[in-house]
């Protein structure tokens, strides 16, 4: 987390595959309000991988993991955030709705 506010990503972080540390500072600066733009350039990493963390297809157990880490690093900020998983929101209309123009 060393690196949160950085525009670029420093050479040791760039170009190399996202590890479980890296999954559990992402969850972290998700809860600290931290845009995704932000992370992808501090992690050198495609939005599609965020997602993929957040949705915990990659690195399941993460988000407990963070959780956790979240709650020793920042004492009583837990109320202030959903720290429920991802859900993603459909474009399409619900199919149960009736089309108001046929």
């Amino acid at each position: 987390m060393a690196i949160a506010f950085l525009n670029e990503p420093p050479p040791s972080v760039a170009r190399r595959p996202l590890t479980d540390d890296d999954a559990v500072d992402i969850w972290i600066a998700r809860w600290l309000k931290i845009r995704p733009v932000d992370l992808q350039r501090r992690y050198a990493c495609d939005p599609r991988r965020l997602y993929e963390i957040w949705e915990e297809t990659r690195f399941p157990g993460s988000r407990k993991r963070a959780l956790e880490e979240f709650q020793s690093r920042f004492p009583g900020l837990e109320p202030r955030f959903d720290p429920g998983p991802h859900r993603r929101i459909p474009l399409a209309p619900h199919p149960d709705q009736l089309s108001l123009f046929p």
